[in-house]
This record gives C-alpha cells, structure tokens and sequence, in this order.
C-alpha cells in the first residue's frame, strides 16, 4: 500500500480456511503452522490485508499451503517450560527470537504437548516446538548444526524468550522420537518372529524325536539280546549264569531216587 500513515499500514489476518492448524504474523503476514503433525495435503487459506486508514479498505486473496506427508531427519524438537495455549499464542515471537539467534530462517513444524488433545490445555508445563532451519538458499540445515547453534545461543535464547513469555524460560534440546515402522514393515517383523517361532518348535521336536528313538532302539537292543538267552537256555540244559559259570537245569540226583 503506497499510502502514508495509517492509512499505510497494513495488518493481515486468516479470515477462512484451517486456522486452528495455521495462523499468520499480522504485521508480516508470513504464514506459519500451529499444528499440523500427522496430516497431509493442500489447505486453502483466504488472507485479508487491511489498511489502519479511517474508511479502512481490505483486500483478500487465496493461498494455498501444501503439507507433505514425508518427514525430514533435520527436525529438532525444542523443549520450553511453558504452557502449549501460550506458546501457540506466542509462536511468531519464538520463531522471530529463533531467527535472530541462530541466523537462519525458522520454520515451526509442529506445536505438541501431552495435554495438546485434551480440552485442559493448561495444565501441563512443558511443550514441544519442532522446528527446522533453512539457509540462505533456501536449503534445509543439518539437525546437528542446529542443535550445536541452540547450545551456543541457549543462554541469549532463554533471555530473548524470557521477555516474551514474561516468566523465567528454560529452552531444552531433545531427541525427537523415531518415526513410527510403517505398517507393512510390522507385519513383517511379526511374520518373521512367528515363523522363527515355527522354525524352532519344529527342531525342538525333531531332536526329541530322534533323541527318543535313540533310546528306545538302545534298550530294545538289550531286551532282544535277554530274549535270546533265555531261548538258548531253555533248548540247552547248561546255562552260562550272569557271572560266567555253569549251572545244570537238571534236576538233582536225589530226586531221582
């Protein structure tokens, strides 16, 4: 707006479309996420810029913001101990602090907190803000350097955020979780654990089975070589004894008499 004055300045607002997912920096009008974790796809956006003048003119226009499902090993999850409902509140001011500290544009990936899903959202002081960094050309910046710049700027950080929030700010570097195994790839990893589960149980048995046979042909052996002996014993009157000595299977001699 080429005008001077208030009749120049000019405030943007989201005046149709996802604005519990995204909100917008009235005096840039740079659009940013609020929470978009988990979702995908284009969102349409209808922007209103407005002019401060007495008869005040607006104009609108459509944007349209495309969320890729696909996610970015550069994403490093920043910890504050503030409230999630103030922090969204607050997130141009975290993320204009972000840029001036560590140098490169910051763009808010997501705003989560364990109470972020429930209607209390005030109860739980602690939030997480993924963020990520792009340089100069646009390019995305590796999460070490990121993290490695948060270390260095963590005391100027904590200050800088300390005066926007109005309360004492403690900034934490964590490691954000392991994106969830697809699908397909658990039920794999099941499959797998199922057949070795198979594949086991069957050794086990065939090893039992030959284990048993083992034995009953060792001790069958024994038993047909007993078996054997008393035959012979039967059809001949000396039998060897089990210490090797003869013994008749006649009847005495004074029982003959």
């Amino acid at each position: 707006d080429p005008d001077s004055g208030d009749n120049g300045l000019l405030l943007y607002s989201l005046v149709r479309g996802q604005t519990n997912e995204f909100d917008i920096n009235e005096n840039t009008g740079q659009i940013f996420t609020i929470s978009v974790a988990g979702k995908a796809g284009t969102f349409n956006l209808e922007v209103q810029a407005a002019d401060q003048g007495t008869r005040q003119l607006t104009a609108r226009t459509t944007v349209s913001v495309t969320v890729d499902s696909s996610s970015s090993s550069n994403i490093v999850m920043l910890v504050l101990n503030q409230k999630i409902n103030i922090v969204e509140r607050k997130s141009a001011e975290l993320q204009r602090v972000l840029e001036d500290k560590l140098g490169w544009n910051v763009y808010v990936v997501s705003i989560y907190s364990k109470e972020s899903e429930r209607k209390a959202r005030t109860s739980t002081d602690e939030t997480q803000v993924n963020i990520m960094a792009f340089d100069e050309a646009h390019q995305e910046v590796p999460a070490e350097d990121i993290k490695r710049k948060l270390r260095e700027q963590k005391s100027a950080i904590e200050l800088e955020l300390e005066k926007v929030f109005l309360a004492p700010v403690s900034a934490a570097i964590r490691e954000a979780p392991a994106a969830p195994a697809p699908p397909e790839l658990v039920a794999a990893i099941v499959l797998g654990v199922l057949l070795a589960s198979t594949f086991i149980a069957f050794l086990a048995y065939v090893l039992l089975d030959l284990k048993r046979k083992r034995y009953r042909g060792k001790y069958g052996k024994q038993d047909l070589v007993k078996k054997v002996e008393i035959m012979e014993c039967i059809g001949n009157p000396l039998a060897a004894d089990k210490n090797g000595s003869l013994k008749s299977l006649e009847e005495p001699e004074h029982m003959n008499n």
